[in-house]
């Protein structure tokens, strides 16, 4: 990424979700999605499970995931996606939305884990949001589609801040 000020390269801050010019000291800040992720562009070096673009670095309140710029899905941790959640919901300011069906088409697809190229296991995700997820025993990953973090975070819940 270059500097919008002075067009040098501008660095990810390391442990930071921000950019910083070398050159002239210039910050860029890439605001979330509606999904939530910061889409931050450094390549991870792995590829896209569900569209096969390359994956980069993104950010979800700081907790670093992968992320495809194409599809705009999200592969994170198994464990950190937990505390993602709790975190997100137990802050979260907009009103609840009803969570729509589970697409049961979604149950039928095979993805490969984009680390060890091995078949994710498909199924519900048994908490709120009604989606369907995708992970990867051995890696401890999940593959989250797009809208899918949004529809955990925005369900009805008790756990959500009112």
């Amino acid at each position: 990424m270059n500097c919008p000020n002075c067009g040098a390269p501008m660095l990810l801050a390391p442990n930071h979700d921000y950019y910083a010019c070398t050159y002239c000291a210039t910050h860029y800040f890439p605001q979330p999605s509606d999904d939530y992720v910061r889409m931050l562009a450094e390549p991870v070096g792995l590829a896209c499970p569900l569209c096969h673009g390359a994956l980069t670095t993104g950010s979800i309140e700081g907790t670093r995931v992968a992320c495809c710029t194409r599809c705009r899905g999200v592969l994170v941790n198994r464990l950190v996606f937990g505390q993602v959640v709790a975190y997100l919901r137990s802050r979260a300011v907009k009103p609840a939305v009803a969570p729509r069906p589970v697409d049961l088409r979604q149950l039928q697809r095979t993805l490969h884990c984009p680390q060890c190229d091995q078949a994710m296991d498909v199924h519900p995700y048994y908490g709120p949001g009604n989606i369907v997820i995708d992970t990867c025993g051995a890696c401890q990953l999940l593959w989250l589609d797009h809208g899918e973090l949004a529809s955990v975070i925005d369900a009805p819940g008790s756990d959500r801040r009112r």
